[in-house]
């Protein structure tokens, strides 16, 4: 699928091309004011981006906005180029409407993302936001984890429009430990000492940390002027799980080791932007992601405290066409409860 969205991009000026993104816009496609966000002087078309995790290295970046993409997150990306680990690796969990991934952040490497944007852009300009969603690589040692994301930031920070740092995925040996203070730290002062021109650099969270690590890690973000908080990646808890298929090891697919996103992780998801958005006052902006299939969910999220809001599993399993379907329900949401923009829902549901 990403390929084909890579050569569409690289074709876009040929007939071929030029037909197919003219029904992509028609079919995917919602344009209201009433849902564009802006944050960080960053004006986003919509609220609803498209989670990382799905392209990995970039290859379609200039292709998401046809799909009525409010914005997209790249990656995630390492310093080294890395194959991630073994296969299988990527499961579906129907009975949950979720999916299960121990991928390891198989990428090419931040160098190649780099030539890629680059291409992409010197195409066309980018016409909504893109973010970068950096990882450790695994070959990297966790004492100088600081110089491996700033390398990869160094590479990366003229293609795009905001970064992630992501400490959280369950797939990277070490990865979640980063997320102690100690730890988180020493990166974060690397990245905001090299970043002169301020781009946005925001911090993607577990469901699985407790609240009293959630309000370490948001004093931490505040102290180091971090732009956001992405709340959340995936979570290593099964309970609850309805699937009962079985994968080719003859397990169920509901305990292979890896990280479940989808319906099974809404609800905490949610919780923990409802947390972030109450600790910081509503001062510090989240993007909201885990279990985002409706126009409810998205509501939800949005009314808890997320300024914006990701989605990749949803889309899964719902198709292209489920983006315009959650703006079109969203725009219905705001007339009904009397709402005459996106950012007076932020928050609604955790003010005191």
């Amino acid at each position: 699928m990403l390929t084909t969205l890579q050569q569409l991009d690289r074709h876009r000026e040929s007939p071929w091309g030029k037909y197919v993104l003219k029904h992509c816009n028609h079919s995917f496609c919602l344009q209201n004011d009433n849902l564009k966000q802006t944050l960080w002087g960053l004006k986003f078309p919509n609220v609803l981006g498209l989670a990382a995790g799905c392209d990995k290295d970039a290859i379609a970046a200039g292709i998401w906005s046809h799909l009525g993409f409010g914005f997209a997150e790249m990656g995630a990306v390492t310093q080294h180029s890395q194959l991630g680990n073994p296969r299988p690796r990527l499961f579906r969990l129907p009975a949950d409407h979720a999916a299960l991934n121990r991928l390891g952040a198989n990428n090419l490497g931040a160098t190649k993302m780099a030539e890629t944007l680059q291409a992409i852009w010197q195409r066309q300009p980018r016409n909504i936001p893109i973010g970068i969603n950096l990882c450790k690589s695994k070959i990297t040692p966790l004492a100088t984890v600081a110089e491996d994301y700033l390398a990869s930031f160094q590479v990366l920070k003229d293609w795009a429009d905001y970064f992630v740092i992501n400490v959280s995925s369950p797939n990277t040996p070490g990865l979640r430990s980063l997320q102690s203070q100690e730890q988180l730290e020493p990166i974060l002062e690397a990245l905001q000492k090299n970043n002169g021109n301020r781009q946005p650099i925001l911090l993607k969270i577990s469901p699985d940390l407790d609240w009293e690590a959630i309000a370490n890690i948001l004093k931490v973000a505040q102290d180091y002027d971090l732009s956001g908080i992405v709340a959340t990646n995936t979570t290593t808890k099964r309970e609850g799980l309805n699937t009962q298929t079985l994968s080719a090891t003859g397990n169920l697919i509901s305990e292979e080791a890896g990280g479940i996103s989808g319906q099974p992780v809404r609800q905490r998801s949610t919780e923990v932007i409802r947390f972030i958005y109450q600790q910081t006052e509503g001062k510090l902006p989240i993007v909201g992601v885990g279990g985002i299939f409706t126009a409810d969910h998205a509501w939800e999220k949005l009314s808890a405290g997320a300024s914006l809001l990701q989605l990749y599993t949803g889309w899964i399993y719902r198709g292209p066409w489920v983006v315009r379907e959650i703006l079109t329900g969203l725009l219905t949401r705001l007339s009904e409860k009397g709402f005459s923009h996106i950012s007076e829902v932020v928050g609604i549901e955790s003010k005191p």
